[in-house]
């Protein structure tokens, strides 16, 4: 794994800078039009888990209006196309963050685990993988449940766990790639 932990890491930093180099003026307006629709200065920053269980701060454009505590107009859209996440190309940059692995979560959950089940903490976090495809409307399924945080913790962790393990154990080019699509193919769907 090591010769293809070296190139996905160079595949991800040049990629990030290229996304950056051309992204950056629809970057600069989403920044001001998340900024007036949440009454903030547009940038969601927040401590998350990374690889090793080492925290990092990851970037996102702010859908939660600062004073209302809802999800504005404009997070809808930006969450259902993923814009919200364009400030991470700068995390996958910096080297925290890569286009393919775990969804980066908050502390008390991957930091948490335990026996052969840590070895997720191996990789990096990622923009995409197999587990944020399969949850895409998790917090819609969220909203159904019950008690959506047991359901949570009990049924939907686990199962994301156990995906990313097997994505641990089938790391290539090609099943990123693949993930990378299937992730385009869902969000312009």
């Amino acid at each position: 794994m090591g010769q293809y932990a070296y190139w996905k890491n160079v595949f991800d930093a040049v990629f990030a800078f290229i996304l950056i180099v051309f992204l950056t003026p629809l970057f600069i307006v989403l920044l001001i039009v998340a900024g007036i629709d949440t009454a903030s200065n547009g940038l969601f920053v927040q401590k998350r888990i990374g690889q090793y269980g080492k925290p990092f701060m990851i970037y996102k454009l702010r859908t939660i209006h600062q004073n209302k505590n809802t999800c504005s107009q404009t997070g809808i859209v930006l969450r259902k196309l993923k814009l919200d996440e364009l400030p991470q190309l700068f995390n996958i940059l910096k080297g925290e963050m890569s286009f393919v692995g775990p969804r980066p979560d908050v502390e008390g959950y991957y930091d948490q685990l335990e026996g052969t089940d840590r070895q997720v903490l191996e990789l990096k976090p990622g923009l995409t993988c197999e587990a944020s495809i399969t949850y895409r409307n998790e917090e819609n399924l969220l909203k159904n449940q019950e008690n959506p945080l047991k359901y949570n913790d009990e049924v939907l962790f686990p199962h994301k766990v156990k995906m990313n393990l097997i994505y641990l154990n089938n790391r290539s080019f090609k099943n990123d790639m693949k993930i990378m699509w299937k992730t385009l193919v869902v969000i312009f769907k």
